[in-house]
């Protein structure tokens, strides 16, 4: 169902594409075992890459757990509440490379920017940081649109995540997302959102 705090007004002449990425979908509390082949993530990726980010930087790097021995390295560093997210076909680790600038020479030919972070690691982090998290939102939209429903989850230790997956300490975790499908309809009602009022200032 659209989210109720949206007059139907407002919705009604929204692009057809709107039911699968916002409308309809929902992030599942319980999740089928159903696998995500990877030839699904190698799509989710391909749509990912192509979104924007600041000079083409593209700084997200993404390991995805498809094997039940894959998730349990995962498992020391959730949260309680999102253990049962391993059960979802797979989990995406999304972090962010800190030299990320290495590839600018490749990604903007039109003009390479990546002096401007050789030698300023802090501006270098909060890049990678900033565009590795939109590249985040863009990978949930892309596995709406793939059919896929996807939890994203902060609540986790991210030390242990890069020790295991990460420990040349190049790359950084930022957010988890458990991707596959939902095991049955949605336990609740989508829960209220802030309206326009309370969220939005047009000057």
């Amino acid at each position: 169902m659209p989210d109720s705090t949206i007059p139907d007004g407002e919705l009604a002449d929204l692009p057809v594409a709107a039911s699968p990425l916002f409308l309809d979908a929902r992030t599942p509390q319980s999740w089928s075992d159903r696998p995500v082949s990877h030839a699904v993530l190698h799509q989710l990726y391909e749509l990912t890459r192509l979104a924007p980010t600041a000079f083409n930087g593209s700084p997200a790097r993404i390991v995805f757990l498809t094997t039940p021995e894959a998730k349990e390295r995962l498992r020391p560093a959730l949260t309680k509440g999102n253990l049962p997210k391993l059960t979802a076909g797979a989990i995406a680790i999304v972090g962010h490379d800190l030299r990320f600038f290495e590839h600018l020479p490749r990604l903007s030919p039109h003009y390479d920017p990546s002096a401007l972070f050789v030698d300023n690691p802090a501006l270098a982090e909060t890049t990678a940081f900033r565009n590795g998290t939109l590249q985040a939102g863009y990978l949930i939209l892309a596995a709406r649109l793939l059919g896929l429903d996807a939890g994203p989850m902060s609540g986790f230790d991210a030390a242990k995540v890069d020790a295991e997956f990460f420990p040349d300490g190049r790359v950084r975790s930022n957010i988890l997302i458990a991707l596959g499908h939902a095991d049955g309809p949605p336990a609740r009602p989508r829960a209220p959102r802030l309206d326009v009022a309370e969220a939005v200032t047009i000057l």
